[in-house]
């Protein structure tokens, strides 16, 4: 199908501020080892040594096993916040951006740091699509102990993950939602980071996790972000003080590139819902859209979604409607056939299965059902606003004595 021209995707390359340039045959400007020992000794690495690394790793020059020992040298000892700009600014400069500009309506996107049962994507963009904002999901596979969104939809026979731009487009201005990969050119230096990590102990280190966060939804181009940063056993982040270091953290990078960025932190103490697992976890998310589902996940949805509004400027929609009259269910089976899904297929299910029946479980609500507030009651939303000296402020809620459903507000 070909893009109408008013919503032709536009690429190009970006360059980073002082960004070290190198051609072929000619000596690098740096040494891996040096680099490496400057963090390992807690010293801040130089703006041209963070540009350097990052592209010479995406060439080839830095090894794997030269970035595995940065890896953890960052994991270990920190960054400052100049440091994880400036990390998430090479990673960005590595491919090309997109620009969304061209579309009919606003653009929003929501990313998750993932927890056990975490599917909230699946319903999520379809609900906000029903809503008139264009979602651009560029999701991504398992990391970790969680699983992936991608991996999940795979599970709908013939559904693929991999569109090229053109089709990205055609899709986002045609149903207004599309879940894919991200592209081969759109931050590769985090693609080659992100498998790293997985296999090196370095997935909980939070200026790591930030800039791959952030290089890839700001190359992205969408208009706002809302980051859903779990808390809890079953999360990267096991205590609220990490958490909310991490999504202040991507907040500040998200305003200062220019994208309005919220955080919300929720709990994942507990599995969400009452699945884990590919194909489980669409039946779920499916159930949702039909009007259904578990009251832990329906009430997410609906938060999230109200935040991605908002923050598209569509306050006045209340996506609660669009659960209930079918329009986000139109949208999820419209999503799915336009990448090749069978909305009607069967899902797989398991050759095995063994019940576990928990005692005393009389009640469904007090058995499955929880607040989506983080452990010990709290309610935070990280919103960042520019001030005349263009430092973030980060916004924070107080404890309440009782978990409360929702998010906080009056900020």
């Amino acid at each position: 199908m070909t893009v109408p021209e008013t919503v032709a995707l536009s690429v190009k390359r970006t360059t980073t501020e002082g960004e070290v340039h190198h051609d072929g045959g000619m000596s690098e400007p740096f040494h891996a080892v040096d680099v490496i020992r400057t963090k390992r000794d807690k010293g801040e690495l130089a703006d041209e040594q963070i540009d350097w690394v990052v592209d010479a790793y995406t060439r080839g020059v830095v090894a794997d096993e030269q970035m595995s020992a940065l890896a953890m040298a960052i994991f270990l000892n920190g960054m400052t916040r100049r440091e994880i700009e400036r990390w998430t600014a090479a990673m960005i400069a590595s491919g090309e951006r997109m620009d969304f500009s061209g579309l009919s309506r606003p653009t929003a996107d929501k990313h998750s740091t993932g927890g056990v049962g975490d599917k909230i994507t699946l319903p999520l963009t379809p609900l906000v699509a029903a809503c008139g904002v264009a979602v651009p999901q560029l999701s991504g596979r398992g990391l970790g102990h969680t699983g992936g969104t991608l991996d999940k939809l795979e599970s709908i026979p013939g559904w693929r993950a991999d569109l090229d731009n053109d089709a990205m487009m055609s899709q986002l201005e045609e149903v207004g939602a599309v879940i894919c990969a991200a592209g081969a050119g759109l931050a590769p230096a985090d693609k080659k980071l992100y498998a790293l990590r997985d296999v090196t102990g370095t997935v909980e280190a939070i200026p790591l996790i930030a800039s791959s966060i952030m290089s890839k939804k700001i190359a992205e181009g969408t208009g706002a972000l809302v980051l859903d940063v779990k808390v809890g056993s079953g999360a990267f982040m096991k205590d609220v003080d990490s958490a909310r270091q991490l999504a202040e953290t991507m907040v500040e990078i998200g305003t200062d590139a220019g994208v309005k960025t919220v955080a919300v932190l929720t709990n994942m103490q507990t599995p969400l819902g009452l699945t884990a697992g590919n194909a489980l976890e669409v039946r779920e998310s499916v159930e949702v859209l039909e009007g259904g589902g578990p009251d832990d996940v329906v009430e997410l949805t609906v938060t999230l979604a109200r935040e991605l509004l908002s923050a598209a400027g569509r306050e006045e929609v209340d996506p609660a409607d669009a659960l209930k009259d079918g329009r986000a269910m139109d949208v999820w089976r419209r999503m799915i056939s336009a990448q090749g899904g069978d909305p009607d297929a069967e899902l797989p299910t398991a050759k095995e299965t063994h019940e576990v029946l928990a005692p005393m479980a009389s009640s469904r609500s007090s058995t499955h059902t929880r607040s989506v507030s983080p452990p010990g009651g709290w309610e935070p939303v990280v919103r960042a606003r520019r001030t005349t000296s263009k430092k973030v402020r980060a916004s924070r809620c107080t404890p309440s004595p009782e978990p409360m459903s929702g998010v906080a507000s009056g900020f």
